[in-house]
């Protein structure tokens, strides 16, 4: 597979998680599962950069979502 193709099944698979908007590391991880975790983090970190996912902080922990999904983006564009 190819990078566009990583990052297709990438936006992909989110799409398809109903209810569902932020992800752990660990939860794209497990769509590679023949790929290093460092490899993934690299396609995530790139898909940021592209602006495709964006991070998401509680303060003590990271997520990671589509861009513009969810309520907490909602949240902050009204402020």
């Amino acid at each position: 597979m190819g990078i566009e193709e990583d990052k297709q099944l990438i936006v992909d698979t989110l799409k398809k998680k109903k209810g569902k908007t932020k992800f752990y590391l660990k939860d794209f991880n497990k769509m590679f599962p023949d790929r290093k975790p460092r490899e993934v983090k690299k396609i995530v970190n790139q898909m940021v950069t592209d602006g495709l996912l964006e991070y998401w902080s509680s303060g003590s922990t990271t997520l990671i979502g589509l861009k513009g999904a969810g309520k907490q983006h909602d949240a902050e564009a009204d402020e």
